[in-house]
């Protein structure tokens, strides 16, 4: 019979490969080091073949085989380039391998037009050239030989090189087979939940968690490779044992949005058999991945030991199904720490307990309450106090072959874990209908993108995004009710209260209404936020309003819910990505509320630094962020990107409301005021150096044009350097463009971005290198850090510069080469981040991006396939036709949408979410299209001068009962002025030219009593004056808060007044009084 397959693993036994040749070779221990590996074996066995390549073009034959190739064969093996370390940056020589076939006509592999399964060519030279191939990492190499040379025979496998220089690394797993041609699938049917595991906290290729769950659900349940663990639980191969096999230690509910946030609410369970053992290392089964089923719907496994583990989950619950070829076995119920209770019934065949479990940051985390029950009685089990402290632990033993578990959690109580067990998978139902049902509901969601013309790893990588996109955030909510008459409550994680927390019930506050959590909104804001606009947005109107809950009850809604108030990241970015749903045409959530929670943000001195803004009792006032504030650069910057969605919210608001509406005033005077904000960017801008950076709180640059580099790390950005923040104002591409000299300036400056090397050796203030520094230096991209979500919107800032091709190119290369390794837990270049960085790809892949988020805008791209249908709420379809969109067509030459040309490199929501057909012509070459000089998206910013944002006048303010009224003037919320009457008049004097004022503030102080009424007047002399505005029973809502109003009829003057006529309470006070004018010789 005639062989048709080969493999090689070079494990002890197997036949020695050639060592002839001008690539030295040896079979070896595998690679000593890497950031995401099992050091000291090869990728599946114990052993791999170690390469030392010399300078030049080099080849060894390893194996001479005789192997036909079939329409179906398939050439595959897995590659190690190790890094040089002596090199001071990055070394890429150990890249350009590559394995490459002999046939017995004399041809070769090489000489044909074939691609590898990215769409890059097979050989040495052009492997190096994708830059495909990460460092230190095991890489997948594929390509299909059965169009380019089925029929002839492989005679020969050859292990060549094209390095600059001497190059060494590994080579594992050669294969030449017969795959089966793929069955038709549905769009969940293409996910992996593994991909981006194969990562540690030394380099992230996603840190994901493989979650089986619902969309948005309660609960995730998952493999875990580490029960000690609340950051890393399930590594692909990190943790092999020593036998070079994952092993599972538990399967576990789980709750952790990052593994930089850590778990919370754990509880595990692992099945077994002979003696029961707690021991985790003891208790770990075997398995090979190729055993193991990772859908959004259904983990499965089969260990090496022949015991199967199947799990479906529901919203709070899951049906899990074991199968002991033994007819006998365990259930070992524990926990990653101490922290709980348990309680086992044998004879019921129940378990029941508690955890509170939680990492540092697991905020406003209370306990959770657990009921599981099997569907036979054990034969044995009890509690294992192992040692005589521990209360987590316990065990079932059973005489079957198959025994199924319905568990279920709850945060409020133990009996509401049953009632949720009762609602979801009541007695009797199988594991596959729980199955089907999980199956449904993502197959919903997922399959509202039906693509065309993607290749099994871009619909694995498109639809796995999706998965994640809609994995997260994660209802904190339960029904408490039946399940013909629900009533949805939940255990608030943002109340503090002091009531403790008992076996069978949570001392947290339990109120009614939905509740939503785990998001960081830093990153999502950016592209997740919008797809759910987008792509679902009645399920984005629900999110919103589970997170305003948070507003309602704690008075804020969360930077980082994790669940509660997490002290982590910069910006209040949910102020931006609500404002960016509502005018995406949103509805159904609290609208007002929604907005109040964003405009306390904006607006209001936090009490402590879990909430709000960081800096802002100065920055609101100074126009920067002072770099006393930690991170100041990037919380100025992100304070922008918010304060241009509240501007644009407010504006909408003011127009939808009737004339009658009590806020119809405050709201355009908003909108005037946050639009102004958002244009204080500028003030960060150090035109003598050309990048965004640091300030005091006197004005003064932080570091001197001869001091200042931006390659270093931190120095007031937040993960990032000076490069990665110069361009930082998407909202504002004209007057972006304008700080670097006009579009042409902007352009080169981008060019020169995407041209400077990253070496990941300059940590800067960070003190020393953080994985995103190497993250970043491994996309290879000059400065541009797609492993982290401060870079995702860069490429797209060409279209401000008028070169949208140059985006084009760069974002299709981004596309085909920073997504990839799903087959090997891999799959993202960095952190994935609760679905933004998929969301990045889907949204690009489409060709739609939210380059200016708050606004209700898509720049047009590079779709990557040939046809995209969106199947969009109310019935409507849009089409994104792109028939040209290969590898070597990715510039945009004209655009069509329902046959009328579209000649603005954007397009409306609105038009987008009606429906239609968006035709996409592409070519190989860049085109005039989206290059005219108002082709690209609106700007605050007119004109060719720099940003001009309103300026507090430089004066002298008084009091004229006499009390001193310096601290108003002071730029801080830190001090106020108690006024001696309840009606005082404030009189000021402008220090230099006269200036129109446009708005004035009032920022209310620390303690109750405020203005009322008053009115504002303007005078040239000081004795006559004019009234130039008026209001009456105004009220501030919260202390230290900042109300902004219009000028009804401003005009220049050198005296300001300001009569108050009525106050809140006998005793009243400021803590600042703003006049914003025009700036010139008058303004600060």
């Amino acid at each position: 019979m005639t062989r048709t397959e080969f493999f090689h693993s070079f494990e002890d036994g197997e036949p020695a490969p050639g060592t002839t040749g001008g690539v030295a070779v040896r079979v070896g221990a595998g690679p000593e080091r890497s950031p995401t590996a099992k050091p000291g074996v090869g990728y599946a066995g114990l052993r791999a073949l170690h390469y030392r390549a010399p300078p030049g073009r080099a080849g060894t034959t390893l194996f001479d085989v005789d192997i036909p190739v079939t329409p179906d064969t398939e050439l595959s093996y897995v590659v190690f380039p190790e890094s040089v370390p002596e090199a001071a940056g990055p070394d890429y020589r150990a890249t350009f391998v590559a394995l490459d076939l002999e046939f017995a006509d004399g041809g070769r592999l090489s000489e044909l037009a074939v691609r590898d399964h990215h769409g890059f060519g097979i050989s040495a030279a052009e492997q190096g050239r994708a830059k495909t191939l990460y460092l230190d990492q095991w890489n997948r190499v594929a390509c299909d030989l059965g169009p380019v040379a089925a029929g002839r025979t492989v005679r020969a496998i050859v292990l060549t090189a094209s390095a600059p220089a001497p190059a060494t690394g590994w080579v594992d797993d050669i294969r030449l087979t017969v795959r089966p041609r793929a069955a038709e699938r549905e769009a969940v049917d293409h996910v992996r939940t593994t991909r981006g595991t194969h990562s540690s906290g030394e380099f992230s290729r996603g840190n994901t968690v493989p979650a089986t769950a619902v969309p948005h659900g309660f609960n995730f349940w998952t493999p875990v490779t580490d029960a000690g663990a609340l950051n890393w639980l399930y590594e692909y191969h990190r943790r092999n044992n020593a036998d070079n096999l994952p092993a599972l230690q538990a399967l576990a509910v789980s709750h952790q949005p990052s593994p930089w946030m850590g778990d919370r609410h754990t509880f595990q369970l692992m099945p077994g058999t002979g003696e029961v053992t707690l021991d985790r290392a003891a208790r770990a089964l075997a398995f090979a991945h190729e055993d193991e089923t990772d859908r959004p719907h259904h983990y499965g496994v089969r260990f090496a030991c022949g015991i199967t583990a199947d799990l479906a989950p529901t919203d709070h619950a899951a049906l899990l199904r074991f199968r002991f070829p033994e007819r006998s076995g365990w259930l070992v119920f524990d926990n990653a720490r101490n922290r709980g209770g348990l309680r086992v019934d044998p004879a019921r065949g129940t378990v029941t307990g508690h955890t509170w479990v939680r990492s540092r940051l697991s905020a406003g985390a209370r306990r959770m309450f657990v009921h599981a029950t099997l569907d036979r009685p054990a034969t044995g089990g009890g509690t294992l106090r192992r040692p005589c402290w521990r209360t987590v632990s316990g065990y079932l033993a059973f005489d079957s072959e198959v025994v199924t578990l319905r568990i279920a959690t709850s945060l409020i109580s133990l009996r509401q874990a049953r009632r949720n067990l009762e609602l979801e998978i009541p007695e009797g139902t199988t594991f596959e209908q729980v199955r089907a049902r999980a199956r449904r509901a993502w197959q919903e969601l997922l399959g509202r993108v039906e693509i065309e013309g993607a290749s099994p790893d871009q619909l694995t990588t498109f639809y796995s995004g999706l998965y994640r996109l809609f994995l997260y955030p994660n209802s904190g909510h339960e029904n408490t009710g039946t399940r013909d008459r629900p009533r949805i409550r939940h255990a608030s994680p943002v109340i503090r209260r002091c009531r403790p927390s008992t076996r069978l019930r949570t001392g947290a506050k339990v109120l009614d209404g939905p509740m939503y959590v785990n998001n960081g909104f830093w990153d999502t804001y950016r592209t997740a936020w919008p797809a759910y606009a987008l792509l679902a947005p009645a399920r984005c109107a629900e999110l919103i309003d589970g997170f305003v809950r948070q507003y309602r009850e704690g008075g804020w809604v969360s930077r980082w819910s994790s669940p509660g108030y997490a002290d982590l990241m910069t910006g209040t970015s949910s102020d931006v990505a609500f404002a960016d749903a509502y005018l995406k045409g949103v509805r159904g959530f609290d609208v007002e509320a929604a907005y109040d929670a964003a405009l306390r943000n904006a607006t209001v001195t936090p009490p402590d630094r879990r909430v709000g803004r960081k800096g802002l009792a100065e920055s609101i006032f100074l126009g920067y962020t002072p770099d006393s504030t930690p991170e100041g650069v990037s919380w100025a910057l992100e304070g922008c990107v918010n304060d241009f969605g509240l501007a644009n919210w407010s504006r909408a608001l003011y127009e939808s409301c009737g004339r009658d509406h009590p806020r119809r005033a405050e709201y355009l005077a908003n909108a005037e005021y946050f639009g102004n904000r958002a244009l204080h960017y500028a003030h960060h801008f150090d035109a003598r150096v050309g990048f965004f950076a640091g300030r005091a709180a006197d004005g003064s640059w932080r570091r001197s044009p001869q001091a200042h580099d931006p390659l270093p790390w931190g120095f007031g950005h937040t993960e990032t350097n000076g490069w990665n923040a110069a361009f930082s104002a998407p909202h504002d591409g004209k007057g972006l463009a304008n700080l670097y000299g006009g579009r042409a300036g902007l352009a080169a400056k981008l060019d020169e971005f995407f041209t400077t090397t990253e070496t990941g050796l300059r940590p800067g203030t960070y003190g020393g290198v953080i994985h995103e520094m190497t993250e970043a230096r491994d996309v290879r991209l000059g400065q541009y850090g797609h492993s982290n979500q401060p870079s995702h919107h860069i490429p797209y800032v060409y279209y401000h510069a008028g070169a949208p091709a140059k985006a084009q190119r760069i974002v299709r290369e981004v596309l085909a080469r920073c997504y990839l390794g799903s087959e090997l837990g891999q799959g993202y270049p960095g952190d994935e981040d609760n679905g933004e960085m998929s969301a990045w790809y889907v949204l690009s892949a489409l060709g739609l991006y939210p380059l200016q988020v708050g606004s209700p805008r898509y720049v047009l791209g590079s779709p990557l396939f040939a046809k995209a249908t969106l199947h969009l709420p109310g019935g409507a379809d849009l089409v994104i036709n792109a028939p040209r969109g290969g590898k070597e067509d990715g510039y945009v030459q004209s655009v069509r949408f329902d046959g009328e040309p579209v000649r603005e490199s954007w397009l409306p929501h609105a038009r987008i979410a009606g429906g239609g057909t968006l035709d996409i012509d592409l070519g190989p070459e860049p085109g005039e299209w989206g290059t005219g000089e108002h082709a690209a998206p609106p700007s605050l910013t007119s004109g060719t001068a720099p940003p001009a944002p309103l300026a507090d006048l430089h004066g002298l303010a008084r009091c004229a009962d006499g009390t001193d009224a310096a601290a108003l003037r002071d730029d801080t919320t830190a001090t106020e002025v108690r006024f001696r009457t309840t009606t005082p008049v404030l009189e000021f004097t402008v220090e230099g030219p006269p200036r129109t004022v446009r708005l004035y503030t009032l920022t209310s102080g620390a303690r109750r009593g405020d203005p009322r009424s008053w009115v504002l007047e303007g005078s040239a002399d000081g004795r006559a004056w004019t009234v130039l505005d008026e209001r009456t029973d105004r009220v501030f809502r919260w202390r230290k808060q900042t109300r902004a109003f219009t000028v009804v009829t401003p005009a220049e003057y050198r005296h300001y007044r300001l009569r108050i006529t009525r106050g809140s309470r006998r005793r009243i006070g400021l803590a600042q009084w703003e006049l914003l004018a025009e700036p010139g010789e008058g303004g600060s």
